[in-house]
């Protein structure tokens, strides 16, 4: 499996060479007001399985733990990294988000009253991580299933 992707203006592209772990949507308002949108798409791959190919991107929007990377031109909000183990890569970012719908969506007790997504599995707020490692298994076995 690999997948493209860039930033809006193309100045940033980079490569996925793995299968997600996970397909998501966000709900929180932090991820509203960085997508302007009513939720962020994401799907979650092993940081072994991304790189940045061409340009530079710079972190933005909070400057924590999760670091949000940007087109230092565009402005397009393409990925997360928050660990050593994934890359949380914006899906609309790539060339064919196709057959990556949220398999899970959270921050729900956030969400706008008329957001819907096609989650099979929602939360309240993020879950913790014993339900993340379930949750990755079910993903796995469902993208298994539909082949």
């Amino acid at each position: 499996m690999v997948r493209m992707g860039s930033c809006r203006c193309g100045q940033v592209r980079f490569r996925v060479t793995k299968a997600p772990v996970m397909a998501m949507a966000c709900h929180c308002r932090g991820c509203q007001k960085m997508s302007s949108s009513a939720f962020s798409l994401t799907v979650l791959v092993p940081v072994d399985g991304f790189e940045v190919t061409q340009g530079e991107p710079v972190i933005g929007g909070l400057h924590g733990p999760n670091r949000q990377y940007f087109c230092p031109y565009c402005m397009s909000w393409l990925f997360t990294q928050g660990d050593d183990a994934h890359v949380g890569v914006r899906t609309p970012m790539l060339d064919d988000p196709s057959g990556l719908e949220p398999f899970i969506e959270f921050v729900t007790a956030e969400k706008l009253p008329w957001a819907q997504t096609s989650a099979e599995v929602s939360f309240d707020s993020v879950p913790v991580w014993p339900e993340w490692v379930s949750l990755m298994q079910r993903y796995e076995k469902r993208g298994e299933a539909r082949r």
